[in-house]
């Protein structure tokens, strides 16, 4: 089966902050995606998810059944602010907590993959102590997710820590545990190693979902696909010969700044998702 077969999802943040769940939904499904990736981010307002009550969540559900499109996975990014690796005690309980956290919404809202950011700390200096300290946080994550059933992924970052597949398995290989992956992004990957090919090669079997998003040199986000340099049609061409049938996500931002209506907002999807088909 080719991977223009494969089930491909939305980035939340892809639709404007504005809409509401129903217009998510509502905008997702008439777009043509198959599922939506929730975000979690360092956001108050988005960790804030975390706490929801069981109506809201209920609520949340209700839509996603009326409109025949679910949330099968979740960007879990609030760790950069709340690192597993931090210094600070207070911080690094944080990431535990929000963990835990994250691991029950998704239980409630059938979320199948948590993607995690492969940060050890994202605004302090990383060294022996975060990293021993960030490891220690996977292998407790992967440990209370199998408790649940739920996968979690490390996302190849914007960053050369996680940059490549490679450094990913040098995270993950040591935990053993069949429900801590990777969560690939062909941008990020594509940056930090000429042969992107060749590391998805090395991640055959742990490639759990992969992220779909243009960059060229210095810029990770916000590069309109076709405007960037990252070549997908040879990076399909090998993940069909890896016979890839995974989830792909489509990461893309929405103009906050506008107010965007339903049907651009459809037609702007709509055109990310056909132009990378058209090159599966």
């Amino acid at each position: 089966m080719p991977v223009k077969q494969n089930p491909i999802g939305i980035y939340e943040k892809a639709i404007p902050d504005a809409y509401d769940w129903e217009q998510k939904l509502k905008v997702a499904k008439a777009a043509g995606f198959d599922y939506l990736e929730i975000s979690i981010d360092e956001s108050d307002e988005r960790l804030a998810r975390l706490d929801w009550s069981e109506a809201t969540i209920k609520t949340l559900n209700t839509l996603v059944e009326t409109y025949g499109i679910p949330i099968r996975s979740m960007c879990l990014s609030g760790h950069r602010r709340f690192p597993f690796g931090s210094h600070d005690e207070t911080l690094s309980a944080k990431a535990r907590t929000i963990m835990d956290k994250a691991l029950k919404l998704a239980e409630k809202l059938h979320i199948r993959n948590i993607q995690l950011a492969g940060y050890d700390v994202y605004y302090e200096d990383s060294d022996e102590s975060t990293l021993a300290k960030f490891r220690e946080g996977l292998r407790d994550s992967a440990r209370k997710a199998e408790q649940k059933n739920i996968m979690l992924s490390i996302e190849i970052m914007d960053t050369e820590l996680i940059g490549t597949i490679t450094r990913g398995l040098s995270f993950i290989d040591p935990i053993h545990s069949p429900y801590l992956k990777l969560y690939p992004d062909l941008g990020n990957l594509s940056r930090w190693t000429t042969n992107p090919s060749g590391e998805l090669f090395l991640g055959k079997e742990s490639m759990v979902a992969i992220h779909l998003k243009d960059t060229r040199p210095g810029e990770f986000k916000r590069v309109p696909f076709g405007e960037g340099t990252v070549n997908f049609k040879e990076l399909f061409k090998t993940l069909d010969v890896l016979e890839y049938h995974g989830p792909f996500v489509v990461e893309m931002w929405a103009d906050n700044t506008e107010n965007e209506h339903e049907k651009a907002c459809i037609a702007r999807l709509q055109n990310a998702r056909n132009w990378l088909q058209e090159r599966m």
